[in-house]
């Protein structure tokens, strides 16, 4: 088999990066020991996120390469949407057996990480390989007005809470995918691209700053994801179940529940904005062909941190038995 530093040149290659212009601001790319960037320009700062994913934690190995290595890099501009950032630069550390370097899989893999880089004008600029279990790490680097950026602990009293796109679908893709449950062929392929091939909502994030007060993607679950909103902001939050994404006709209501406030893997934009934002978003909302569902609001009375879900009747709904969301540790 071809060496360590042959599969490197081949992926860059792959990749275009050998040949290509030099990205805005890049000023040394891959192949010395670091990468060198220029300071970010007109008093904005750099934004910099890392996510790893891990066979048999996040995918599994039977898992088409292609698409995992679209959600290996859609996963971290995710949490640069949801800061309003911009995206600019990743690197790409990886972890492969012998014959993964050898085969045509990871190939397919790099085909779809630089699909999704292109798809949202990123540029590689680093990283490094090394033999072992498939593991793949992605630092990701944007760009945003430090005064602009959107913190999870920005939200206020009597904010609305809003989520986008189509969340609790990844997560039954996922029941789909294990054999937990059976779907229609429609929603099954719905469900599955929620799942392998998540939009990561930056065009969303860029437009929520001067909007949203506060913002995050949901990663882990609904729940779990804005409890960290209401925790960092001091505030208690209330959802109205009548306001969720509706049930999918076939689905059995107790699984849609669970996929929707405790599955994760969504990649979807939980925010929270004032109510003179309305007008606005729904304009947002229609003008990026996006739902932006309004699920409940923020409030300074109550527990800080704590989470109520009201029925249509506006009468308390448990949340003991339902999954709180992923914790690798727990």
């Amino acid at each position: 088999m071809a060496g360590e530093f042959a599969l490197i040149e081949r992926l860059l290659n792959q990749a275009g990066v050998a040949s290509a212009m030099p990205a805005p601001g890049l000023l040394l790319g891959p192949g010395d020991d670091c990468a060198l960037i220029a300071p970010p320009e007109n008093g904005t700062a750099w934004a910099i996120t890392t996510d790893m994913l891990v066979e048999g934690t996040h995918f599994l190995a039977t898992d088409d390469p292609e698409n995992l290595g679209w959600k290996t890099l859609a996963v971290n501009l995710s949490d640069l949407a949801a800061m309003g950032a911009k995206p600019r630069y990743v690197t790409l550390a990886v972890a492969l057996s012998a014959d993964d370097a050898s085969s045509g899989w990871v190939d397919q893999f790099f085909r779809g990480f630089s699909t999704c880089a292109q798809q949202f004008g990123v540029d590689l600029i680093g990283g490094d390989t090394t033999r072992g279990p498939r593991t793949f790490c992605v630092t990701a680097i944007g760009s945003v007005q430090p005064g602009q950026a959107l913190r999870r602990s920005g939200a206020q009293d009597q904010d609305d809470i809003w989520i986008s796109g189509n969340p609790g679908l990844a997560a039954l893709g996922l029941a789909y995918k294990l054999g937990t449950t059976t779907l229609a062929p429609t929603l099954a392929a719905l469900a599955s691209k929620a799942l392998h091939r998540p939009l990561p909502r930056v065009a969303l994030g860029l437009a929520l700053t001067g909007l949203a007060h506060s913002c995050l993607d949901v990663s882990d679950g609904l729940l779990q994801d804005l409890g960290h909103i209401t925790t960092a902001s001091g505030l208690a939050a209330t959802l109205h179940q009548a306001a969720l994404p509706a049930t999918p006709t076939g689905v059995n209501d107790a699984l849609w529940q669970h996929c929707l406030l405790g599955g994760g893997d969504d990649y979807e934009l939980l925010f929270t904005a004032p109510a003179a934002a309305r007008e606005a978003l729904t304009a947002l909302s229609s003008q990026l062909d996006l739902p932006l569902h309004r699920i409940g609001q923020m409030h300074a009375d109550g527990t800080a941190g704590r989470i109520n879900l009201l029925d249509a009747q506006q009468q308390p709904i448990d949340l003991a038995s339902i999954r709180q969301g992923y914790d690798h540790f727990a």
